[in-house]
């Protein structure tokens, strides 16, 4: 799967382990999905690139998500609901 997708340029892998697909932004996690859920995890990087990157990953897989920014909070578009993401882990139903 690591071949056929690609994430941003700089520092970020897609790998798959336990039935999930994995894709990493240096040595974070930061998104985790299967047919079940979806894991967004910022690790404490509020940043534009890893906004960025779980943007992307939604866009590439389909996932129906969209992380954004609104007076400097992070919030989760998904389903017709927009969830605070007030924490470094944000868990979604598929």
């Amino acid at each position: 799967m690591a071949n056929m997708y690609q994430i941003g340029k700089t520092a970020t892998t897609i790998s798959q382990r336990d039935g999930k697909t994995i894709i990493t932004y240096h040595s974070t996690d930061v998104v985790t999905f299967d047919a079940k859920e979806i894991v967004l995890n910022a690790d404490r990087w509020f940043t534009q690139t890893t906004k960025t990157r779980m943007n992307q990953t939604s866009n590439v897989f389909q996932l129906g998500y969209m992380v954004y920014q609104k007076a400097g909070e992070w919030f989760c578009a998904h389903k017709g609901h927009d969830i605070p993401f007030d924490q470094d882990i944000l868990t979604l139903e598929r």
